[in-house]
């Protein structure tokens, strides 16, 4: 076993390891995940750009957002931390907390510098050709929701003992 997994990119490790257990849960409807909040010490190379949105695409949670979190040593006990007190503060009912390492392949870059995931390469060629067409300057008035946006989502109704 010792390095069966060294040719394994992180972000595909932990997509293999979200869909596994989602796959143990017939019961729990993926479109209900509120978001994927994944742990990883050190988030560059092919650990890097956000892995948790990338490993939520990846498990076929394409609705899914996701946040990665360093806390080196403990960034996976971290998710389930923030998980837990989201449910706890009523954000939702099921998030997936996870964490990844993969040390063999530090090799293959530092924070955000190493190969992107070649799954991605033609939404980056997209992005790419957009990017150097778009010449107005962008504004953050009016980007974020409001309770009128058609994209806003209900306010929260809170139990009666938090009131």
């Amino acid at each position: 076993m010792k390095g069966s997994l060294v040719e394994c990119r992180p972000d595909d490790l932990a997509a293999l390891a979200v869909k596994v257990v989602l796959a143990k849960l017939p019961q729990l409807d993926p479109n209900n995940v509120e978001d994927l909040i994944l742990g990883s010490g050190q988030p560059g190379g092919e650990a890097g750009y956000n892995m948790a949105r990338v490993v939520a695409l990846l498990a076929g949670l394409d609705d899914v957002p996701g946040v990665t979190v360093n806390r080196y040593c403990s960034s996976s006990l971290q998710t389930i931390r923030m998980a837990a007190h989201a449910i706890r503060a009523g954000e939702g009912d099921v998030f997936v907390a996870a964490g990844v390492e993969a040390v063999s392949r530090y090799m293959n870059g530092a924070s955000d510098t190493g190969p992107h995931n070649t799954l991605f390469a033609e939404a980056e060629a997209r992005t790419a050709s957009r990017s150097s067409t778009f010449t107005e300057p962008w504004s953050p008035s009016g980007a974020c929701p409001t309770s009128t946006s058609p994209w806003a989502r209900p306010p929260r109704t809170w139990p009666s003992s938090r009131a």
